[in-house]
């Protein structure tokens, strides 16, 4: 454990084991219902709250532990073994949910709402994304100053994730329509139950079942200066520091679900007998294995590297393209092993209620984080930007 922790060696390994069993043992459970209901039942957020993941990834001073990001990211991969609409959750619930707050929020705001995260008291979401744009410097919904130092919004987002349960916007919008840079935009704390704030109904997913989506519509939602985030001009800069930590979440999502269909493969190779013998002694399952094996460990290796990296410092140089890399691997990787899992367990795999695990809906939820924080064509335009203002070379902090 790193010194600051509020919680020993020990109890962080049991911790873990505590969650894996959760994560295995009562949500997938209750997914059967979630499968064909779309929402989360109360015993979820119950047992969350219950089990500390809610809190275990804040700082002590809001009623967590202090955990490094390493430890953080641990955690993550456990409960991602579990389904993917609650992994979905409580991914976010760990990281954006109340970082942008705590490094950008005024104090006022910080005092009133950061407290509140540990038993979810308070929840967010994240919007940039517009049907009408994309997620970068296209952004045209916009929040105009008045007079009287209130903002004004108006514009729309989409494909926003957990509005079913927040009661606060992180939003991005345009500030300064004339400036032709990044500054132009700028983030906000938005209250929900705002006059003028609407919910925009979505169509249920493919994969990751439970975790509510819907479009935000804004018309003239007066804002208080006191939810403007960080520095007016600042949005840009906030979106991308914020989504670059969450990108290596979803690489420990990603990680986690690797894993799991890694030892589900290989019990299911072990059991399956044709001609005689387990397929796991047939030399072309054994390469699957072998290359299954070796996407998980890479991917962990560079999670793990990422978040050492991170805290040594959370702004070093290259957080931005070793996130974007961390997240762009992790796809081929979870695409690599989904796929090889499928074809060792064939037919049976494509079925539900498989006795080793749940082949199909994790071949269903693993395709939803090709798209969570920026597809892989969005993770290759930071790296190769990155790369080429570094020369190619990469520094490893620890």
């Amino acid at each position: 454990m790193n010194p600051n922790a509020k919680i020993s060696d020990e109890a962080f390994a049991s911790y873990l084991e505590k969650v894996r069993a959760l994560a295995e043992g009562p949500f997938e459970q209750m997914q059967k219902e979630v499968e064909r209901t779309n929402k989360f039942p109360a015993e979820f957020f119950d047992l969350a709250r219950e089990n500390d993941l809610y809190r275990f990834a804040l700082p002590s001073e809001y009623g967590g532990w202090d955990l490094s990001e390493l430890e953080i990211l641990k955690v993550q991969e456990e409960f991602s073994r579990g389904p993917g609409g609650m992994r979905m959750h409580l991914h976010y619930a760990a990281d954006l949910n109340w970082r942008i707050l705590d490094e950008y929020g005024c104090e006022e705001l910080k005092t009133e709402f950061m407290p509140k995260f540990q038993d979810k008291s308070v929840f967010t979401c994240f919007a940039l994304t517009e049907q009408t744009g994309g997620t970068g410097a296209d952004v045209h919904s916009t929040a105009i100053k008045q007079p009287d130092g209130s903002y004004l919004l108006n514009g729309e987002k989409w494909l926003i994730s957990h509005t079913d349960c927040s009661q606060y916007a992180y939003v991005i919008a345009v500030t300064n329509p004339d400036d032709d840079k990044d500054t132009r935009l700028s983030a906000f704390f938005v209250p929900m139950d705002a006059p003028g704030f609407e919910l925009v109904d979505m169509p249920h997913m493919m994969g990751c079942r439970g975790a509510g989506h819907a479009g935000l519509k804004f018309t003239n939602v007066r804002l208080d200066p006191k939810y403007l985030l960080g520095k007016e001009g600042q949005g840009m800069e906030i979106a991308i520091h914020s989504l670059s930590i969450s990108r290596v979440h979803i690489a420990a999502s990603n990680l986690g679900m690797c894993q799991r269909m890694l030892e589900m493969s290989i019990a299911r190779a072990n059991d399956r007998i044709t001609f005689g013998k387990p397929i796991s002694t047939r030399q072309a399952i054994r390469m699957k294995i072998a290359d299954m094996a070796t996407a998980t460990h890479a991917l962990r290796c560079m999670v793990y590297d990422f978040a050492k990296d991170f805290d040594a410092d959370p702004h070093n140089d290259y957080v931005d393209e070793k996130a974007a890399m961390c997240k762009l691997f992790s796809i081929d990787a979870v695409r690599r092993v989904s796929d090889e899992m499928l074809e060792i367990f064939g037919g049976d795999g494509y079925f539900e209620d498989s006795p080793y695990g749940p082949t199909e809906r994790l071949y269903r939820d693993c395709r939803a984080l090709w798209l969570e924080e920026g597809a892989p064509p969005v993770q290759r335009v930071t790296i190769a930007r990155e790369c080429l203002r570094h020369g190619g070379r990469l520094a490893y902090l620890d």
